[in-house]
């Protein structure tokens, strides 16, 4: 079973959401700030995090940018504010979800099932989404078996919840995509997200394919309708 690391300053979290997960079979991880887990998670590698934002020494936005920095490791956001701000913040920075405290434990577990299935690609010997043949769209190059992307044979790292709107994008260029659509794509039925939620995504991915190639100008925006990529 998938390893967790959970990161709380709240032992009374730690010690609920812990029994919670391990009753499902996960192995579970326990930090109390971000400075143990990052030196933690260097060491003793998981397959998903959780991450609550307000922690002493390092809070959880900043411990996902230095992630972020070296893996695409999915990660869930706990968090007891109601400002939308740190939401649409936390995404762009690439988090997978969000769950605002206090929360259901089964709501949690359902969540990390979602995430985890959408990561399952990455993992090895794990049965392929599609056919073994990769996609290909000019320059773009994805493989989703082995979970990796090119444009013009360089990589570019996506996380999983970007690699799987972008394939939704590249299957069919020249068709429009809703909003709705994308989040069907991405998400499972248990995670709702608003239309914010898929702008915040495809910002990160013009932004990662600009990184590699400047002129890069693929996915169209078609205001009030949705996004398509671009026949070549």
């Amino acid at each position: 079973m998938p390893t967790i690391a959970l990161v709380d300053d709240d032992r009374n979290i730690l010690t609920s959401v812990s029994m919670a997960l391990e009753a499902e079979g996960y192995r579970i991880q326990t930090y109390t700030d971000g400075v143990s887990a990052l030196d933690g998670l260097k060491i003793a590698p998981v397959d998903l995090a959780i991450l609550d934002i307000k922690m002493p020494r390092m809070d959880g936005m900043e411990l996902l940018r230095r992630l972020r920095q070296k893996s695409e490791l999915p990660v869930i956001f706990l968090t007891s504010k109601d400002d939308e701000i740190d939401e649409l913040f936390g995404l762009k920075m690439g988090a997978d979800d969000f769950i605002k405290k206090p929360f259901s434990q089964r709501l949690l577990v359902e969540r990390v099932r979602a995430v985890l299935r959408r990561a399952a690609s990455r993992e090895p010997g794990a049965a392929p989404v599609e056919s073994a043949k990769a996609l290909e769209r000019g320059q773009l190059v994805m493989d989703s078996e082995r979970h990796t992307c090119t444009w013009g044979n360089r990589p570019v790292t996506l996380t999983v919840t970007e690699f799987l709107i972008l394939q939704a994008l590249a299957q069919r260029p020249g068709v429009v995509k809703s909003r709705n659509a994308l989040m069907d794509a991405a998400y499972s039925d248990e995670i709702y997200v608003d239309d914010r939620t898929i702008d915040s995504h495809i910002k990160r991915l013009r932004k990662k394919f600009k990184a590699v190639d400047d002129s890069f100008d693929m996915i169209e925006t078609l205001y009030g309708v949705g996004y398509r990529f671009r026949e070549i």
